[in-house]
């Protein structure tokens, strides 16, 4: 068996975010990208799945311009064991949307016939937390979302897996070929040493442009403007009941 893994380049998670002069989106001019931190729990998990024995191959995917080759070799450096990257100058954070995402995906997984998908669960940027369930979807196979432990079952092809949800923790098991969304429990990445960086520049990486996928990929969402949250005031510590009831009533207008 052997595993698709999405790996998207965002901006680093330790960044302060700024809103581009236009008011169109984020500014990313100059500023430390990274692999998307769900990213790198999914690459982890697949990862640890091929040392199991339960996967033999571990196959990274990002969708962007030249730079994005940079995540995937970094995804490589971990121990994926070869990469695909789909050349396109959209902004995976903007004029991508999760549905146009997910069919790059599921044109792959038909294609190169994987037997499963890992995906971070959401990407920091945009924040959609929807292309795992979308492409579950699109392709009718089950999509274990939120996932906190996966435990394989190769002999019957299907996947025990709890689930993060509102209530507590959630256990299914769902039949492969499947989707799963790494939540951030699921595991801790690794950290990549010099020998495995270097291994990673000899991996293959194969390279399609999105334009030739033949996918209809035209965003179905319009950003109008972006704007930063207004700042909030401090809190105030008040002497008595009566004088938080007084600034309730009054100042916040709450009641």
């Amino acid at each position: 068996m052997k595993a698709l893994v999405g790996v998207k380049r965002v901006l680093d998670y330790a960044i302060k975010v700024r809103v581009n002069p236009q008011k169109t989106g984020v500014d990313l001019q100059g500023l430390k990208m990274s692999m998307n931190p769900f990213d790198e729990i999914a690459i982890e998990e697949a990862i640890k799945m091929r040392e199991a024995g339960v996967i033999q191959q571990v196959v990274a995917l990002s969708i962007g311009d030249k730079n994005a080759a940079e995540t995937i070799r970094q995804a490589l450096a971990l121990g994926a064991d070869s990469g695909i990257h789909v050349q396109t100058d959209l902004r995976i954070d903007q004029d991508l949307q999760p549905l146009a995402v997910a069919k790059v995906f599921a044109k792959m997984i038909k294609e190169k016939q994987f037997d499963l998908c890992v995906l971070g669960k959401q990407s920091i940027d945009d924040d959609f937390n929807q292309t795992g369930q979308i492409l579950g979807s699109i392709l009718g196979i089950p999509s274990a979302t939120f996932s906190s432990k996966i435990e394989i079952d190769v002999a019957n092809k299907k996947a025990t897996v709890t689930r993060e949800v509102d209530f507590g923790l959630q256990k299914i098991e769902v039949q492969l070929p499947a989707v799963f969304t790494c939540d951030l429990r699921l595991n801790t990445p690794r950290f990549a040493n010099v020998q495995s960086i270097i291994k990673a520049k000899k991996k293959p990486i194969e390279v399609f442009n999105l334009a030739d996928l033949g996918i209809d990929f035209a965003p179905r969402l319009k950003v109008e403007k972006v704007e930063m949250p207004q700042e909030r005031q401090g809190g105030v510590i008040v002497g008595s009941v009566d004088e938080l009831i007084s600034k309730l009533k009054n100042e916040a207008k709450v009641i």
